[in-house]
């Protein structure tokens, strides 16, 4: 076999990417179309950081025993074994070396890269990219001659094409297949479940697993979502929510458009297309409503086999079932009204192709939300979460999207610079808070794009609360704490983000998370805001109420 044929199947049969990225997505410049994409290798281990640098010896010592005795646990000689899975994880350093850091592939316009099949053959002539690729449509999906692709990686693939040249074919198949059984690992049996305990005892600080009912539960809605969602609302999501959640997008709305209007960097021409973009974007709120018909939720998982006494069978024909029903969106074109999220998960999105803002089912329940709750705490919840999807149409990759979803430059060149400005203060501010946990110091570049989300939700939630009371008046104080309204909309944002980390997580976090952590996501925003200052009556040019603030929205 060869390793373009050992490739292929590992993605069609059992969704595994190895080496490269490849999968079927709407294409950032048209995208209306699905085309095929490629983008560097996810790596084993969280971020390149744990290969390259000498502090994370010891993880790579711990990596290295976790592949080892896995491969004896599966049969393997153990007097060749450790030499043979040595050379594998040196193969994999040199893999990681090769790979751009996230911090450099925030832009995505100078990234993405159109070629065609021909184009790419001739440019990375150490694969055949044809049979790589047509193994892993399978079948039933005929490559073009002159298929096109977008490619996330030049200089990944570059360097790894060299890096496979000069490989010896066993190292490469003994690769490809590790990666295979690490990722099956979480479902094996209990010796097996012991080696990687350890293995993530050490790398990630966790003292003991979620019971095996959680990890079956939490993977099936991974998988399965809008199955799973359709038992979860049936007894967890009231239609009443939806309503109060519309409502307070578009107070948010609202919000986000008179600050645009207000601010001073960005010249008239680009500020009436954002509030254009702003306007037309979709919300989605709980579920789509393909829930409530069994047939058409039915027609979800048509080619799906699930036998009801052999786990490991259906664990396998779900990741075959998953990836071929990505590859079939090949040739057809964007649904831009179909749900994408599974519902029952506690999360919130903003999809750059579409100019959609996703509210699951999930997270429309305490601490975000309740309709229970004075309008201080929704506010300071789920209304700072709105703010914060509608943000990121307008953060560092947001913004190279126009408002049907391609990417484009709509803003002229002075308004850009002017937000490199605004944006460069975020960068630094962020970059000199320390976590205390590991002593080390965030990195502002990486987190960027989700703290001027933070940032900008916070402004336009408080904003938009202030505005409900003037129209409906205030809200009656609740007996026995001594706060404003005011003060509990920034409590519950803090409590929202309360939490402690073990030093092994918090270091993974920095290494590899686009999201500051939950300490600094409230320390942040809220030293930027003057309407916190002036609840909590913060002396000026004290930690909570610096002189300079930053603001981008």
């Amino acid at each position: 076999m060869t390793i373009e044929e050992l490739l292929g199947e590992l993605r069609r049969k059992y969704s595994e990417s190895v080496l490269v990225e490849l999968y079927v997505g709407a294409d950032d410049k048209n995208s209306s179309a699905h085309i095929l994409q490629i983008d560097q290798l996810s790596l084993a281990l969280p971020s390149r950081d744990y290969y390259l640098k000498s502090s994370s010896e010891n993880a790579l010592k711990a990596y290295h025993k976790y592949m080892t005795k896995t491969a004896m646990l599966l049969g393997a000689k153990p007097d060749i074994v450790e030499r043979e899975l040595e050379q594998v994880l040196q193969f994999e350093i040199q893999l990681a070396n090769a790979t751009l850091p996230e911090a450099d592939r925030h832009d995505t316009s100078a990234i993405y890269n159109k070629i065609s099949l021909i184009a790419i053959q001739a440019q990375f002539p150490e694969l055949n990219w044809t049979r790589f690729l047509q193994e892993s449509l399978g079948p039933n999906i005929n490559l073009q001659p002159d298929e096109e692709l977008v490619v996330y990686a030049m200089s990944y693939l570059t360097k790894m094409c060299k890096l496979l040249h000069r490989t010896d074919r066993r190292i490469l198949h003994n690769y490809a297949l590790w990666r295979l059984v690490m990722s099956v690992m979480a479902h094996m049996v209990d010796e097996y479940q012991q080696e990687r305990f350890e293995f993530r005892r050490i790398l990630l600080g966790i003292q003991s697993e979620r019971d095996r009912w959680g990890q079956c539960v939490e993977w099936t809605n991974k998988k399965l979502g809008m199955a799973v969602g359709a038992l979860f609302i049936k007894n967890n999501f009231d239609q009443k929510s939806k309503e109060i959640a519309l409502e307070m997008i578009r107070t948010i709305r609202e919000a986000f458009n008179e600050l645009l209007a207000e601010n001073h960097w960005m010249d008239d021409e680009t500020r009436a297309v954002a509030k254009e973009k702003a306007d037309t974007m979709n919300e989605r709120i709980g579920y789509p409503e393909i829930l409530t018909n069994v047939n058409e939720l039915e027609k979800e998982y048509l080619n799906l086999t699930i036998i009801p006494d052999n786990y490991m069978e259906n664990i396998l024909n779900i990741l075959q079932w998953e990836t071929e029903k990505n590859m079939e969106l090949l040739r057809q074109p964007v649904d831009k009204e179909k749900w994408t999220t599974e519902p029952a998960v506690v999360n919130a999105f903003y999809n750059p192709n579409k100019n959609d803002i996703v509210f699951p089912a999930g997270i429309l329940q305490p601490l975000f939300y309740s309709q229970h709750y004075p309008k201080s705490l929704n506010y300071g919840g789920i209304g700072v979460v709105i703010g914060h999807e509608i943000t990121h149409g307008f953060d560092d990759k947001g913004r190279q999207f126009d408002k049907d979803g391609n990417m484009m430059q709509w803003w002229n060149n002075a308004t850009i610079e002017a937000f490199r400005g605004r944006t460069q203060c975020i960068i630094d501010q962020y970059s000199k808070y320390k976590v205390d946990e590991v002593g080390q110091y965030m990195n502002g570049r990486m987190t960027q794009g989700e703290n001027i989300a933070d940032n900008g939700g916070l402004k336009q939630a408080f904003r938009a609360y202030k505005k409900w009371v003037r129209q409906h008046g205030p809200e009656l104080l609740l007996p026995g704490l001594n706060l404003t309204h005011d003060q509990l909309f920034f409590l519950n944002y803090a409590q929202i983000w309360c939490g402690s980390m073990r030093p092994e997580d918090a270091l993974t976090k920095i290494r590899s998370s686009v999201h500051s952590p939950g300490s600094i996501r409230v320390l942040g925003p809220l030293s930027n805001s003057k309407d916190f200052a002036e609840a909590y009556q913060c002396t000026p040019d004290s930690p909570m109420n610096p002189i300079e603030k930053c603001s981008v929205w």
